[in-house]
């Protein structure tokens, strides 16, 4: 089998970044509702999202710096220590990318891509009340990513928030009904497609 390879730091950062966003995918979306200290609202999605730990249930985003200024999602956890991350399903990948855009501080992204908040309860931040799943998370950890222009936002589930025909007999989430999208690179994303089953080994 052939293979080339690369060295990250011998290439133009951009190219070192297109090599890694295209490789590790496909990529959950974390669709994260703020609200700063003056009561604004802000809803964004970040690729670089997943869990962290449990059965005690830690999640992270890892947010970047765009142009050298402080992406609203960092600013308004670094306020209040809370936010929600809702999960998108295939129905609002519109809506989603919508708010993915480099909108001004204090604009309301719910209003621009026409989503209905729902109250939280144990947070201040509003859910999105369309997501099929919504957690709600209190910030425990931020912490800069050494060498890189990226925020890693790591916090603990505090509530779920779950459509109810989405649970499972065993208290798990069909991965069907949930129909997720995740992120690839550029422009693509990716439906959940085939799911299979691998019994794991007795040992």
């Amino acid at each position: 089998m052939d293979v080339v390879s690369f060295v990250p730091e011998a290439m133009p950062p951009r190219d070192a970044y297109r090599l890694l966003i295209s490789s590790v995918v496909p990529r959950p979306i974390g669709w994260a509702s703020t609200i700063g200290a003056d009561g604004s609202i802000n809803l964004a999605p970040f690729s670089f999202f997943n869990a962290v730990g449990g059965p005690i249930p830690f999640v992270m985003i890892s947010v970047s710096r765009r142009a050298g200024a402080t992406k609203d999602t960092l600013r308004n956890v670094t306020e209040t220590g809370e936010m929600v991350l809702n999960i998108v399903s295939e129905e609002l990948a519109p809506q989603m990318n919508i708010t993915s855009g480099d909108w001004a501080y204090g604009e309301n992204e719910f209003e621009r891509a026409g989503l209905a908040p729902a109250p939280s309860v144990d947070v201040r931040p509003p859910r999105v009340a369309a997501a099929p799943v919504a957690m709600e998370v209190r910030v425990t950890q931020i912490v800069p990513v050494e060498g890189s222009s990226y925020t890693m936002i790591i916090g603990r589930v505090v509530r779920f928030h779950i459509r109810c025909d989405l649970l499972r007999p065993d208290g798990t989430v069909d991965p069907l009904r949930l129909n997720p999208i995740a992120r690839l690179s550029g422009d693509e994303y990716a439906r959940l497609g085939e799911v299979f089953t691998l019994p794991r080994p007795g040992v």
